[in-house]
């Protein structure tokens, strides 16, 4: 009988070749800004062997008759696809960082999310929805990542502060956020997987009893995530 504990061990094995395979180029950098892990794991070795283990079982659920041979070709196949997604997400991290240095813009990794976090002193005037100067540099740095790699989910969530009635908020942040939309798309990223939505208010990261907490608040997050059934490989 193909037992849990061989299941595991499939699963493991994978997950370790998924990493020998893909290295992880933040070792060295701090935690909290790769979320590697304090051993130093790379997202790829981490996604491999979770997709792995979860291959293994699937396979060896609907192979009955060689739960053996369906554990390996599940843990092959879904460990692989999933440490290709880790592998495509680290590449496109690390340039983001390179070319978002110096322009205000926060680049954060969540698990298999890239979260851009632009600050209100740099995207759009007061009460406006018109792109300001200083925005345009993110942009077309953004723009030139999306192009090079297309294979994301891109939602681009606008945000404000308390001040004023919520429907007006609510208006603003979202034509901000299609501001934002209409910008990239005019740069030549493609529409099919973008989306762009306001939240006002909603969902503040410092307290709007201050100016500096309101100023934080005044933001546009770009979120990047995988697309549901793509295959990833290695972005060259």
């Amino acid at each position: 009988m193909f037992t849990t504990r061989r299941l595991m061990i499939v699963a493991t094995a994978v997950a370790v070749l998924s990493g020998c395979a893909s290295p992880n180029p933040y070792d060295g950098q701090p935690q909290g800004q790769t979320d590697t892990g304090s051993q130093g794991m790379s997202k790829t070795a981490k996604y491999g062997g979770l997709g792995a283990l979860a291959g293994a079982l699937a396979g060896a659920a609907i192979n009955h008759d060689n739960r053996g041979k369906g554990a390996l070709i599940g843990a092959a196949v879904v460990g692989a696809s999933a440490a290709g997604y880790g592998y495509y997400a680290d590449q496109q991290e690390k340039k983001l960082r390179a070319s978002m240095a110096n322009t205000g813009v926060e680049v954060q990794r969540q698990g298999d999310q890239i979260k851009l976090i632009m600050p209100g002193n740099i995207t759009f005037a007061t009460d406006s929805a018109n792109i300001a100067p200083s925005f345009y540099q993110p942009l077309n740095n953004l723009a030139g990542s999306l192009k090079e790699f297309n294979q994301n989910q891109i939602e681009i969530v606008g945000y404000t502060d308390s001040t004023g009635s919520r429907q007006h908020n609510m208006d603003l942040s979202q034509r901000r956020a299609q501001s934002v939309a209409t910008y990239l798309t005019s740069q030549g990223v493609s529409g099919t997987n973008l989306s762009a939505r306001g939240a006002g208010p909603d969902n503040p990261v410092a307290s709007n009893g201050d100016t500096n907490g309101r100023a934080q608040n005044r933001r546009v997050e770009v979120n990047l995530k995988a697309i549901p059934g793509q295959q990833y490989g290695a972005q060259q």
